[in-house]
């Protein structure tokens, strides 16, 4: 068979041209697109926002000089901090031993109350010394000791015995017979006056006060009171 080209008709060749054209416009299309769109990665980090770099006052990165200066402010001022806080602590430490102090001397300083002054012991009653001065004293004793006996009844008996002289002396009844005699104001013997003598008064049977106080003991014994006695007794 001899070898011929049969002629393409004109309009077949443009209209293949044509859609050639279109074909690998559409492919360079779609290539541009997928390179240009972004992956879901991609996408995710522009996205996020860019990490915050420190900087400086002039903003400038901060440099490891910056980093260092910074943490020694950040411990000066934490130093400064405690300080303050051990000052003030400190301060009020100080003040609260100051109030001590000042507490203490208050305590020093204030006076102990006076003790109350013993009330002055009353001076001893004097009394005379007559008949009159001796009864009074031995009314004073005999009070004291709780024996009975007045004023009058005291005298009574005193000027009935011995007419008020303290040195009397009977020598003649059984008393004297027997070697006790009766003497002083109210005329007692030695064994009677032993025996009730007071405490307080002198052991002299003829002392006045002696012998008035020991005859109204023992006329309190026997009789109840020397009031009661109106004669030898």
């Amino acid at each position: 068979m001899p070898n011929f080209t049969l002629p393409r008709p004109a309009h077949i060749t443009r209209t293949h041209k044509v859609s050639a054209a279109l074909v690998a416009t559409a492919s360079c299309a779609a290539a541009l697109a997928f390179t240009a769109a972004p992956s879901e990665a991609e996408t995710t980090t522009a996205a996020a926002p860019a990490a915050v770099k420190p900087v400086s006052a002039n903003g400038l990165p901060l440099t490891a000089k910056d980093r260092a200066d910074d943490g020694k402010k950040q411990l000066a001022s934490s130093v400064a901090a405690g300080l303050k806080v051990t000052a003030v602590e400190k301060q009020g430490h100080v003040a609260k031993q100051a109030a001590n102090r000042s507490a203490e001397r208050k305590v020093i300083a204030t006076p102990k109350a006076a003790a109350p002054k013993a009330a002055p012991k009353a001076a001893p009653k004097r009394f005379a010394n007559n008949l009159d001065g001796w009864i009074r004293e031995s009314l004073s004793i005999m009070k004291a000791k709780g024996i009975p006996g007045s004023y009058e009844g005291l005298h009574r008996n005193i000027m009935r015995e011995s007419s008020g002289n303290p040195n009397a002396v009977n020598d003649w009844d059984i008393n004297a017979i027997n070697g006790v005699p009766s003497k002083g104001l109210l005329q007692v013997i030695q064994p009677t006056f032993d025996t009730y003598h007071v405490s307080g008064t002198p052991k002299k049977l003829t002392d006045p006060i002696a012998n008035i106080t020991a005859a109204a003991n023992y006329a309190a014994h026997r009789y109840g009171s020397i009031d009661n006695v109106n004669s030898a007794y």
